[in-house]
């Protein structure tokens, strides 16, 4: 029978009581303890709403406070702390929140009714008319997912796993419950830890990472990735946006003992929902056209098919549609969910091509800015690429590009563009930076970039 997400805590605090379930800032509370605090603050959240909503920092009170909510038997609803307070009203009001502020009380509650059936959590992504749209995802979906992870990345006491993305973001409940669902540790890195994991995996002693690639790029520049740094970790997990082979390269030489996996998943496909493991000798890695490692083959749960180039999903772990039902217009085709994201098979394995939506046309021809930025990052110097089409002076789209690297100029990356790309497809300017621009969930920051370039984005 499925379990919900108090459930697969509830069991390793029976099991594994005395055993360590989070560190963060100075604080280690283990599962006896942190069951404890959970009762007290589910013992003071009023209302009588199923949704919670639940400030998203990186705090003891906030990690117990998503565990009270699960606690009652509510539905959890993470803001975001630094997020305009208008976006977060706006969400508040579409969602119906009780709205939550963990505070221990001097008494603790029993669990509530648990409904295997019920909603997990929401969480808000950017929709395309500007209004946030909410995602609701079941225990079901969360169960199933869980019931497979965890015993793939042999998770269970002893193994310390990082906790680097925020609450807002839907892979975190893969950083808290695929933890604590086994009895293991819950390390919590603070902000600036994300600019050295080196230093913070090896001070922590983690076993399993797991992070958006652009985490790998920032230790890169800042010489952070040394060969065999980071000795402690058994796995190494990235998702939320495409890893390329350099970054895998960086990761792999830093972290040799490190079994190093690429993922993807929607929201709405809860967590993640495919897999590629790169071998063990770097002689048989694929090598894409587009630099990127594959995302591999979905997860025996989740079905797939592949229709016009868009990978669309269904199974299980397919969230039941968007809180407003209006958002559901053009995202199914019967019970399939339509990612918008474009895939290839190559040699047996699903390669990422980017969205949909970056599919643009330049003068009458069809472009793809994730081919222009695979070419980019092949030239010398280059770290990190991201190509924007712009309305240029006339109307028409223009390529514009921003990178980061060392010692990289700029007329000699454009002429190594032109040698490998048609005319058509080489940006009319490279502005290169010491960094790219991160949104709150730690990947590029495309709106951020157009706006340096005096744009907006739709």
């Amino acid at each position: 029978m499925a379990r919900t997400l108090y459930q697969w805590f509830a069991d390793s605090v029976a099991r594994h009581g005395d055993a360590v379930a989070l560190e963060v800032a100075g604080d280690r509370l283990t599962y006896a303890e942190l069951d404890e605090l959970a009762g007290r603050i589910a013992a003071g959240i009023g209302g009588d709403g199923p949704r919670v909503g639940l400030r998203a920092d990186r705090t003891v009170l906030a990690y117990a406070g998503y565990l009270a909510i699960q606690r009652l038997g509510r539905t959890v609803v993470p803001l975001n702390p630094a997020a305009p307070q208008a976006r977060n009203d706006t969400i508040a009001r579409s969602a119906g929140l009780v709205l939550a502020t963990p505070a221990p009380a001097d008494r603790t509650v029993p669990a509530g009714a648990q409904d295997p059936d019920g909603l997990a959590y929401i969480l808000f992504t950017s929709g395309s008319t500007g209004v946030p749209k909410g995602v609701p995802l079941r225990h079901t979906s969360v169960d199933a997912y869980l019931s497979y992870v965890i015993p793939r990345y042999e998770l269970g006491p002893g193994c310390r796993v990082s906790q680097t993305f925020d609450l807002t973001f839907d892979l975190s409940v893969f950083d808290m419950f695929a933890t604590w669902g086994s009895g293991a540790t819950l390390v919590v890195p603070l902000k600036y830890d994300l600019l050295k994991p080196v230093t913070f995996v090896t001070r922590h002693e983690l076993t399993h990472w797991f992070s958006v690639p652009s985490v790998v790029s920032v230790a890169a520049r800042l010489r952070r990735l040394g060969t065999g740094t980071m000795p402690s970790l058994r796995w190494s997990l990235f998702c939320g946006e495409p890893l390329t082979l350099q970054q895998a390269d960086a990761w792999r030489a830093a972290a040799p003992h490190s079994v190093l996996e690429n993922l993807y998943g929607p929201t709405e496909l809860t967590i993640s929902c495919t897999q590629y493991r790169l071998p063990a000798e770097r002689a048989d890695w694929p090598e894409p056209a587009n630099g990127t490692v594959p995302i591999g083959v979905p997860y025996p749960q989740v079905e797939h098919t592949v229709m016009d180039g868009e990978l669309c999903l269904k199974g299980v772990q397919r969230f039941p549609g968007y809180l407003d039902p209006a958002d559901d217009e053009g995202r199914f085709f019967g019970e399939w969910y339509r990612t918008g994201d474009r895939v290839a098979w190559e040699d047996g394995l699903l390669v990422h091509h980017g969205r949909l939506d970056q599919q643009v046309k330049i003068a009458g021809h069809r472009v793809e800015l994730g081919e222009i930025e695979a070419a980019l990052r092949l030239q010398p110097g280059v770290s990190e690429a991201v190509v924007l089409a712009l309305p240029g002076a006339d109307g028409e789209l223009v390529l514009e590009a921003a990178c980061t690297g060392a010692g990289v100029d700029t007329a000699t990356l454009l002429r190594g563009v032109a040698q490998v790309l048609p005319r058509y497809m080489v940006p009319r300017a490279v502005t290169v930076l010491d960094e790219l621009p991160l949104n709150g969930n730690g990947k590029v920051d495309r709106r951020a970039l157009a706006d340096m370039y005096g744009q907006r984005l739709p």
